[in-house]
């Protein structure tokens, strides 16, 4: 019951979701990344969220496949536990999931139809935008008056990167986006709750806090010979509280060396 579209090069993400889009007649379009596996029930966990028709689109929970794999891939899977059931638990309670993450995406294919101009006609410096695609695509269903959940239960297991290099790349990509189509939705958030634009200004000024914290303290260093030890025993306060709460809430011991993503950070 499968029609395979096999496009005739390598257009991308954007362009393959757009012709399958176009080409599609159900009621709902489901986005899995070709590294993942979906659990049996998945459909039957996300369609009843889209049974409200102010909710043009929700995500699972996302798992690392290979969480087994190395000491990275463990605490990859801590991050999208956290990614996942705090950031986007909490932006759920407040009616906007800011990104749903493409491993495990399902959209109301009536307001995909009314996006795709803008989606593929999206420019960045000048050029065709290639990446960014999964909160792009979530923030135009926000501008346009849709509703984004997220549920925990629809689980997706998708493959992690093992080594330190990969990922690194893969995050500074996200990041890119991040900081990019944040400026995009600037004008929704008066819009939305206000937790939710307290929520964008800390995910974009954190990162740049700590980055700044993290140089003063070596300029210090470098410069008077003393050690920073306020700024530092800071950074690891704010962390092992976190990771702490995080432990309890889980009822999981391994969420304490979560802390050694801080260096990663």
């Amino acid at each position: 019951r499968f029609n395979i579209l096999l496009l005739p090069q390598n257009v991308g993400k954007r362009k393959a979701q757009i012709a399958a889009i176009r080409r599609s007649a159900g009621d709902m379009v489901l986005n899995v990344d070709s590294d993942t596996i979906l659990a049996s029930d998945v459909i039957r966990k996300l369609v009843p969220k889209m049974q409200d028709p102010a909710v043009g689109a929700a995500m699972g929970q996302l798992t690392a496949r290979n969480r087994n794999d190395s000491w990275l891939t463990r605490l990859i899977d801590m991050e999208y536990w956290l990614a996942c059931n705090e950031e986007r638990a909490a932006q759920a309670r407040f009616g906007a999931v800011m990104c749903c993450c493409g491993p495990c995406a399902i959209y109301r294919r009536s307001a995909l139809a009314s996006l795709l101009d803008q989606y593929e006609s999206q420019y960045f410096r000048g050029k065709p935008s290639d990446f960014g695609e999964d909160r792009h695509l979530t923030i135009l269903m926000l501008k346009a008056g849709f509703r984004t959940e997220y549920v925990p239960s629809a689980i997706a297991a998708t493959v992690v990167p093992n080594k330190l290099g990969p990922y690194l790349r893969q995050q500074l990509r996200w990041a890119r986006s991040t900081f990019r189509d944040t400026l995009l939705g600037l004008r929704l958030l008066p819009n939305l709750n206000r937790f939710l634009t307290l929520d964008v200004v800390g995910q974009n000024l954190g990162p740049l806090l700590l980055a700044l914290s993290v140089l003063t303290g070596l300029a210090q260093l470098a410069l008077t010979g003393n050690v920073p030890w306020l700024p530092a025993l800071m950074i690891v306060a704010m962390t092992m509280i976190h990771c702490s709460v995080v432990a309890l809430r889980a009822r999981q011991l391994r969420f304490l060396g979560f802390s050694l993503h801080a260096f990663i950070s």
